[in-house]
């Protein structure tokens, strides 16, 4: 018998395999994928961090991150507008004055540019749309930190409170419905829960900023905030490599009240954003902050990446960790993408 023979009697004789188990038969076509798909974003679930500038008359771009301006008053209420038309769940509103100074006194000042936004937004959408407020003096002070500064030039953490729960009742007044407490200070959710609630505006929500960490992401935003900042906030900031941490932040900020809480940046913390949203019995939210959007927007313009997979990839693998609402730069647009 030849070798030809031999190797084809081998071959004829072999039992066919039997592979009852075939999880591709869920995946064949885009309709089963769909059918049965595990986590789904939908537009009511986004949040569109926006940025209003005094003293412009016309939007200016943000370098690093495209698409993205600091708008007039006039060029906010439109866009703003467009978002809540897409079925953008809420904005998330930060104000660029002019003038700065040591205690961030913008901040407060009813006639400060976030508080005129505010009203301005407040008076358009009225309750059509979730209106959220940063709260924090990064934007407002010379220096450009989160809070005031002590003698030796460290954040005064009990002194900053005091600021802070001004501005919850400033913010509260000119409209927000909710306040943003992005600072990292300790004791901030108490402080300004006590504050809200003394002044009378008990249903104005507090999003507590529980796992914020010192992160290189941030980067672009610092452009987009003309940000004073020199140095880092590792001092108040989470440290990049701790995740307990994160739990102990998220316990005492629950205890203290508040309502929604948060963990940015998104990406690069999935498994702190996991185990947040495996311990709190309040909604859980993160941020997709402007370095994760920049390298996105940098890769696909240079042809490295699909823009719009890489953008829904990246928001399915924020929910899928267990984020209920993503505040993202490109909400408008993957609203409408998400509407059809």
């Amino acid at each position: 018998m030849t070798d030809e023979r031999r190797s084809s009697r081998r071959r004829s004789a072999a039992p066919e395999l039997s592979l009852p188990l075939r999880p591709r038969r869920l995946r064949r076509t885009a309709a089963v994928r769909r059918l049965v798909g595990e986590t789904r974003l939908h537009p009511a679930e986004l949040v569109l961090p926006m940025f209003v500038r005094e003293g412009i008359a016309e939007p200016v771009a943000v370098e690093a991150m495209p698409g993205v301006v600091q708008h007039t008053l006039d060029t906010l209420e439109v866009a703003a507008k467009e978002a809540v038309e897409a079925g953008v769940g809420g904005i998330m509103l930060y104000g660029v004055p002019v003038e700065k100074d040591e205690t961030g006194s913008g901040a407060t000042d009813p006639d400060g540019i976030l508080n005129v936004a505010l009203r301005r937004l407040r008076d358009a959408l009225g309750d059509e749309t979730v209106l959220m407020a940063d709260l924090c003096l990064d934007e407002f002070t010379s220096h450009g930190h989160c809070g005031v500064l002590a003698e030796d030039g460290s954040v005064d953490n009990d002194a900053t409170l005091r600021r802070y729960a001004e501005m919850a009742v400033v913010q509260a007044e000119s409209g927000a419905h909710v306040v943003g407490l992005s600072g990292m200070m300790d004791g901030q959710v108490a402080v300004c829960r006590e504050a809200l609630d003394a002044a009378g505006h008990t249903d104005t929500v507090i999003l507590a900023y529980a796992a914020k960490y010192a992160s290189a992401l941030y980067g672009p935003f610092r452009e987009a905030v003309a940000s004073s900042l020199q140095g880092d906030r590792a001092t108040y900031q989470q440290d990049p490599a701790n995740a307990v941490e994160a739990l102990r932040e998220v316990r005492l900020d629950l205890a203290e009240g508040a309502d929604i809480v948060m963990v940015k940046p998104a990406l690069a913390y999935l498994d702190v954003l996991s185990a947040v949203a495996a311990e709190s019995d309040v909604p859980v939210a993160a941020y997709q902050v402007s370095g994760e959007m920049a390298m996105v927007e940098a890769a696909a313009a240079n042809g490295w990446i699909d823009r719009d997979r890489m953008i829904h990839e990246s928001l399915v693998s924020i929910r899928r960790a267990g984020a209920q609402i993503i505040l993202t730069y490109w909400a408008t647009e993957v609203a409408r993408s998400l509407r059809g």
